[in-house]
């Protein structure tokens, strides 16, 4: 399946350069668990999680399907979810927005819903806030990746995780109502965007 040209271009000009020996010790542990799965053909199920599943677990979410879907892996599904529920941060959508997916807003209200498109044949991705495991999220047979520090400090114990897997991301809403908040918001996207193009590029089909 195609991607939309311009995520197709900006996932192709991605180098992988930036991510430190570190990090990339950090990213190999959700590496491992999307090969197994891969090798045993088996769905992969992974769960961004963060505490108001408003910014960063939904970038994650997003990204790491168009990075799937850019790399030819079959069978991933990714969800996102908070230790509490809030919405989905307005500048999260327009950062996307902004890397070419095609965004609808589906419902107003506290917590919106928006229809998240990457592909013209994929199916959306639906973005708004909802718990870790609200009904909409996998019970079972998944990976809970936490993309903050604070939901990994806060949530000891995911029910239904195969695996645990901490990546955490600064937080851009540091930066929210400043001069700096569109530039932020768009470093860490790509970040994310990175990292997880990084991940999916080391999976053996």
């Amino acid at each position: 399946m195609k991607l939309y040209p311009k995520i197709e271009k900006y996932l192709s000009e991605i180098s992988f350069d930036s991510i430190t020996a570190d990090r990339k010790q950090t990213l190999q542990s959700l590496i491992d668990y999307i090969q197994i799965k891969v090798t045993n053909k088996q769905d992969v199920r992974l769960n961004l999680i963060c505490t108001h599943n408003s910014r960063r677990s939904h970038l994650a979410q997003v990204w790491a399907q168009a990075a799937a879907t850019y790399y030819e892996i079959p069978n991933v599904y990714c969800y996102s979810g908070g230790t509490e529920a809030t919405a989905m941060f307005p500048m999260a959508a327009k950062t996307l927005e902004n890397a070419g997916f095609q965004i609808q807003t589906i419902a107003e209200g506290t917590n919106p819903i928006y229809a998240i498109k990457f592909a013209e044949n994929a199916h959306p991705i639906l973005g708004f806030s909802k718990t870790y495991d609200d009904a909409f999220n996998p019970q079972s047979e998944f990976a809970a990746i936490m993309t903050c520090s604070q939901a990994d400090g806060g949530c000891p114990f995911i029910a239904g995780a195969q695996k645990r897997i901490p990546i955490t991301f600064e937080d851009p809403k540091a930066f929210d109502n400043t001069p700096q908040q569109a530039i932020k918001y768009e470093e860490r996207s790509l970040q994310i965007a990175t990292e997880m193009s990084y991940v999916f590029a080391q999976i053996k089909k």
